[in-house]
């Protein structure tokens, strides 16, 4: 059974760090794109990072530039966020999510999230 699991989520104060990590199973995801996402209560899921196959290629939303950063380690199907200088509106559930070729940008598996808190 394919699986994805966040963890690494909490409570934090504003301007904290927290470091998320999703652990992939049941299949390889070394020539998969993966994605952080992330969705507040009453708001649409927001993308939030994604690394190519490689690990090349980053792409960030520009609320998390400069702050958060994406890393992969494909020998171990994992993927990690690390979240710095976090501000109260980061607060959301971060959900890890893989989207294989051929069709892109049509995420094909996601996880259950981890609620990250971020207390002014």
């Amino acid at each position: 059974q394919v699986r994805l699991v966040e963890s690494g989520g909490g409570l934090v104060q504003a301007g904290g760090s927290l470091r998320l990590s999703c652990a992939a199973s049941g299949r390889t995801f070394s020539n998969a794109v993966m994605a952080w996402f992330r969705q507040a209560p009453g708001k649409e899921r927001q993308f939030v990072a994604a690394i190519n196959w490689g690990g090349v290629g980053t792409r960030y939303a520009d609320s998390v530039k400069r702050r958060f950063t994406i890393s992969r380690d494909n020998a171990k199907n994992t993927v990690s966020l690390q979240m710095n200088s976090l501000k109260p509106e980061d607060t959301a559930v971060y959900y890890c999510a893989a989207d294989f070729p051929p069709v892109m940008n049509d995420y094909d598996y996601w996880g259950q999230g981890t609620q990250v808190t971020v207390s002014s």
